[in-house]
């Protein structure tokens, strides 16, 4: 049973009840000094405990799927198969294998034609050297025949750190919310491409090319959309491409759209921050060179740096968000040719259930500012 199944939840909850109604059971026959009544105390007081933590512990993973498998959980590693065959009806490309499929948590998603398709892959950086997986969510329409010639835009969906590519699906319900949307006319269909921004975990690398070290930011800007452009019928123009992010996910996606406004015509940062972090999971990020500090610092580069195309989301709350302040400074920032738009909630804190607040809205802007040709 899995990590996040609900009869795990259920057995360890049903446990910890247990042991408690036996503790009260048994307390007065154990209530003796001899060695095996205190040993029995003991032992209950500790099954018990340990049985009621792990039942917190999973309601607030399945809540907030902090970890996606027992695999997750123990920092096992995860080994992907390979097949050969991974395209739709093309040659496809060297930079991407379709390792699986996965069934939409929408209704009729078992027929591609009625609820798309959740293609598990890995996608192997040419400039980057970088290799990671993602999930890509094909819409409906993607698979029906009056589709059959159009090209869709898509939108690059990222985690906070650290994160996995399972919370986009299961928690902050991407492919359920974006086909929803389009059922109700406020979004038009669109690929989505899901994956965590650590691609050389566990090290946060805040999306940036370090020097001799990971090149994170070719894979995103350049690598990614080459891989999925060959391999998908996705627009090849920056109007046809869109990036969205929470937390560091949100953080990236701002700074990419803001550096490649020739790859990304709309960025959108749920819960950003506007500045990489530097701490001990991020390592040495800029090896001394300044230069490349400032290029991280979103507020710095908005200030001295030309303005840029593009249209930026960002959003925060005035209770509960720490980055409310530092948003303004942001809007405020932003100047033509560039837009910026922004969801600024009345309280939310920084947690899936804010964010699921959010993404609807986010996925509409997105939608109205790219094109699927």
């Amino acid at each position: 049973m899995g990590l996040t199944s609900k009869v795990v939840l259920a057995v360890v909850a049903a446990s910890a009840v247990a042991l408690f109604a036996a503790t009260v059971w048994l307390w007065p026959r154990l209530a003796r000094r001899s060695a095996a009544a205190v040993t029995g105390r003991v032992g209950l007081l500790l099954a018990t405990q340990l049985t009621l933590f792990a039942s917190v512990g999973l309601a607030a993973n399945n809540a907030f799927l902090f970890y996606g498998s027992w695999a997750d959980l123990f920092g096992q590693k995860q080994e992907l198969g390979v097949v050969s065959d991974h395209t739709d009806g093309g040659p496809g490309s060297r930079n991407m294998t379709r390792i699986g499929t996965e069934r939409p948590d929408v209704p009729g998603g078992g027929v591609p034609t009625a609820g798309g398709r959740i293609d598990k892959v890995v996608v192997s950086g040419r400039l980057s050297g970088i290799e990671s997986p993602a999930y890509v969510y094909l819409p409906p329409e993607y698979f029906r025949g009056a589709y059959a010639k159009r090209t869709f835009p898509a939108v690059v969906v990222l985690t906070g750190y650290p994160g996995t590519a399972e919370n986009l699906l299961k928690g902050l319900r991407y492919p359920r919310t974006a086909h929803e949307r389009v059922k109700a006319g406020k979004a038009q269909p669109m690929i989505l491409v899901m994956l965590r921004p650590t691609v050389a975990p566990p090290r946060d690398t805040e999306c940036v090319d370090i020097p001799k070290g990971p090149q994170t930011e070719t894979f995103f800007a350049k690598d990614l959309p080459e891989a999925i452009g060959q391999s998908y019928r996705v627009g090849k123009q920056a109007r046809n491409w869109g990036i969205i992010g929470n937390s560091t996910g949100g953080y990236c996606a701002l700074k990419i759209g803001l550096h490649h406004p020739d790859r990304y015509a709309a960025s959108a940062g749920l819960s950003a921050y506007y500045k990489a972090a530097e701490d001990p999971t991020t390592g040495d990020l800029f090896h001394g060179k300044q230069e490349l500090r400032d290029r991280a610092d979103l507020m710095w580069t908005l200030e001295n740096r030309p303005p840029s195309g593009g249209s930026f989301l960002v959003t925060t709350s005035r209770q509960g968000e720490g980055n409310l302040r530092s948003t303004m400074r942001f809007i405020d920032k932003v100047k033509a040719p560039a837009q910026v738009s922004s969801i600024v909630l009345d309280s939310g804190g920084h947690n899936f259930t804010t964010w699921r607040r959010e993404i609807p809205p986010a996925l509409d802007w997105l939608s109205g500012r790219l094109s699927a040709q």
